[in-house]
């Protein structure tokens, strides 16, 4: 956008009357990086950022330990530099977690400096919420000024996934972030064709690759394929700009797998997530193409697809329907479809506009154009994605849509802004403003008793800027009124554009939220809504909320379902996928009424809950469960004579006891129960050499009123050739040692065996 001091009424830098003039004279037209800031820009600027921190660190200790899947590893490694390095689940290094171990880094070194705590752990990433804002604020303004560029800051920072998951320990955080200063990277890059920003920007993949494996490559093609093509050089140079941009990538993300690969397995951690200890497995399979066939073997699934189910979702694997509204069902479109509309229709209109612009070094409408192709096209291609892939699937992927979509509609609001003028770009941004309202009123009906005055408010407001803006635009050009009329058509549209998000995002910071399935909002109606793993308390009885794909309801009727996605029975009889014994058939789910599903829940009024060795909420599976003062004394008792204090199948139930005690606690099976670590000859091994104190089994009913009974036994976990490998384990303790209740969970004591056993 080619800009000189824009005129009172308007925000956005204006095309200058000089521009073409200046273009055949080849003299390089003032840019949004190059003007003079305007004075409001600097404290506008301070108060997004102060705003975003606010939002990200408002009550953050209400989540405690948030997914305390990442909590354990993130204790081992301030404790352990092995376990740092490896982002093993234990100080013991008995296994990793299923991701590679950059995310997990940061808040290692925070509670390393600062000692263990909630505070300690989700500060680092509230903090990227705020670098993210910052980067994609520094991104649009270079192009299409600082109005553009506070509309899209605020448009990220008001998402609710992303004031979500910037305030949880998932690698969804730092992947975010890493996507969205690749994309600022890559532009820079572009503007002169400048080698080290391109070569910066692979370096940025490689490490948003040691945080999500290949999901960090996602946004590659449509990135490499725009630097092809409209890098201001000439051919040989670009291609050659790329390759050293990959290795760049290669080195940056491809120096700690080699030294994993290379390193003598049995020295390490075993690589959890995978079935043959190799993390080349783990990133080509179950966090690979995996998620996008649905063949996830080791998985909570455990390769549904590939064992001949689609699962409970239809096209979705058991992970929802699958198909070009995803984004838009109602799981999924509070937590990120807000703006998504229009963003796409800010993305047309914004190639529209900037074609006409040729590729040529000093083009600032070749910049904007390329703008557009590059925040559109990793909209479009991880979107595509995310609608289609088979595998597991959360809610929360998708704030890596957030920034995205947020560029897309500070950017597109520019370039219309700019050509009101016409009849074609009033009508445009008058019926996006429109459709924006629309769509928010939809969203907030979803959720049922949930703020009704607002959603109709929101719908008048917008309804009310579409024709003001419309009117406006038709005013006589230099009109006094018709700017005013504009300018506050302007303001209120984006009031009602934001106002849903906004009241979501309050709404989730106002409540903690905890274990590995999450939503922000409310609960929905046939959705997953509301805060996943959070204690809610209703009609005197106590359970667990929302989270558990599969049920219509969430968690909040039980999951009639099934419980887990690809479950066995697949339907009504479906409990947990393939793991617990008998099939897992009558499960009270968390928070519901009984009902089908999650096996060994702790839940409202409890039901019959098949149980494993892994006890809590689905089997310990999801949110582990809560150990006790008498259970965390018995495991810091001569803690320090062990290398692990106890063994637990599954991680998150071991989590919930090493957060609880500090004390090392090894998951057998890894996340799922599923991994074939440790065998049964190696767990044999260490018990004989007295490096395990206890094995904790089942829970003693549950935290439901009318506790839940069902079948017993060591479970395998659900899913995956190593099931079988927990389940061994667990039944050669049953059989060798006698259990103990301390604290309402059944311990065997590993140094005690039964009088005629070994």
């Amino acid at each position: 956008m080619t800009t000189a001091v824009p005129p009172l009424d308007s925000p956005f830098p204006e095309r200058g009357p000089n521009a073409a003039a200046d273009a055949a004279t080849d003299q390089a037209p003032a840019t949004a990086a190059t003007a003079p800031r305007p004075r409001w820009e600097r404290p506008a600027h301070l108060a997004l950022l102060l705003g975003t921190a606010a939002l990200l660190l408002w009550n953050l200790s209400a989540s405690g330990y948030a997914n305390s899947f990442y909590s354990a590893a993130v204790q081992a490694g301030s404790e352990s530099w092995k376990a740092f390095f490896f982002g093993s689940s234990d100080a013991g290094n008995s296994i990793t977690v299923d991701k590679p171990p950059a995310a997990l880094w940061p808040m290692a070194l925070s509670v390393r400096l600062f000692g263990l705590g909630s505070w300690q752990i989700l500060v680092p990433q509230a903090l990227m919420g705020v670098g993210t804002t910052a980067v994609l604020y520094a991104a649009v303004r270079r192009q299409f000024g600082p109005a553009a560029a506070l509309l899209s800051g605020a448009a990220f920072a008001l998402t609710p996934v992303a004031a979500l998951m910037f305030r949880f320990n998932n690698p969804d955080a730092l992947l975010t972030l890493l996507l969205t200063v690749t994309v600022y990277c890559v532009l820079r890059a572009l503007d002169g064709a400048h080698t080290k920003w391109l070569v910066l920007a692979g370096a940025v993949i490689g490490l948003a690759f040691l945080t999500k494996t290949l999901q960090a490559f996602v946004i590659l093609p449509p990135l490499a394929l725009l630097y092809a093509v409209c890098a201001p050089t000439r051919l040989r140079r670009r291609l050659g700009q790329l390759l050293l941009a990959g290795l760049a990538m290669v080195v940056a993300g491809g120096w700690w797998v080699a030294i994993v690969e290379l390193w003598p397995a049995g020295s390490r951690p075993y690589i959890g997530g995978s079935q043959n200890n190799s993390f080349l497995e783990l990133t080509l399979g179950y966090n690979g193409l995996g998620r996008i066939s649905g063949d996830e073997v080791g998985s909570v699934g455990g390769g549904a697809r590939r064992a001949g189910g689609a699962g409970a979702g239809g096209g979705g694997g058991g992970w929802g329907e699958t198909g070009i509204d995803r984004l838009f069902s109602a799981n999924i479109g509070g937590q990120i479809s807000w703006l998504l509309p229009a963003a796409l229709i800010m993305l047309v209109a914004g190639l529209v506009i900037t074609w006409r612009a040729r590729r040529a070094t000093d083009s600032v409408e070749s910049m904007a154009r390329a703008a557009f192709l590059a925040w559109g096209g990793c909209l479009l291609i991880t979107g595509l994605i995310f609608s289609y892939m088979q595998g597991i699937f959360h809610e929360y992927y998708t704030v890596a849509l957030a920034p995205f979509v947020a560029a897309l509609v500070g950017m597109g609001v520019a370039v219309l802004w700019e050509e009101r003028g016409g009849l074609a770009a009033s009508l445009t941004l008058s019926a996006t403003v429109a459709l924006t309202a629309w769509w928010s009123y939809v969203l907030l009906g979803r959720a049922s008793g949930y703020l009704p005055w607002l959603r109709w408010t929101v719908l008048a407001a917008g309804l009310l800027a579409a024709a003001g803006l419309l009117i406006g635009s038709r005013w006589r050009p230099g009109s006094r009124t018709g700017g005013r009329l504009l300018l506050g058509a302007a303001a209120l549209g984006v009031g009602a554009a934001l106002a849903g998000p906004l009241a979501y995002c309050l709404t989730t910071v106002d409540s903690g939220r905890s274990g590995s399935i999450v939503t922000a909002g409310p609960a929905v109606a046939g959705g997953a809504g509301g805060p996943g793993g959070m204690r809610f308390k209703r009609a005197g009885a106590e359970g667990f909320r929302g989270g558990f794909p599969g049920g219509p309801q969430g968690g909040t009727q039980g999951a009639p379902q099934g419980g887990f996605p690809g479950g066995a029975q697949g339907g009504p009889q479906g409990g947990m996928p393939g793991g617990a014994p008998q099939g897992g058939q009558a499960g009270a789910a968390p928070g519901g009424q009984g009902g089908q599903g999650v096996p060994g829940a702790a839940g409202g009024t409890g039901g019959r809950g098949a149980r494993s060795a892994m006890g809590g909420p689905g089997g310990g599976l999801l949110n582990g469960t809560k150990a006790s003062a008498e259970a965390t004394a018995a495991l810091r008792a001569n803690a320090g004579g062990y290398t692990w204090a106890a063994a637990a199948v599954g991680a998150q139930n071991a989590a919930s006891y090493q957060l609880a005690s500090g004390e090392p606690v090894m998951p057998i099976g890894g996340f799922n129960g599923s991994d074939p670590s440790p065998t049964l000859a190696k767990f044999q091994e260490y018990v004989k050499a007295g490096k395990i104190h206890y094995f904790i089994g089942q829970n003693d009913g549950g935290t439901g009123a009318e506790g839940g009974q069902g079948a017993r036994g060591g479970a395998g976990g659900p899913g995956g050739p190593g099931g079988g490998t927990s389940s061994a384990i667990a039944e050669w303790v049953k059989a060798g040692f006698k259990a103990t209740t301390i604290g309402g969970a059944t311990f065997y004591d590993l140094t005690a065996p039964v009088s005629g056993t070994s």
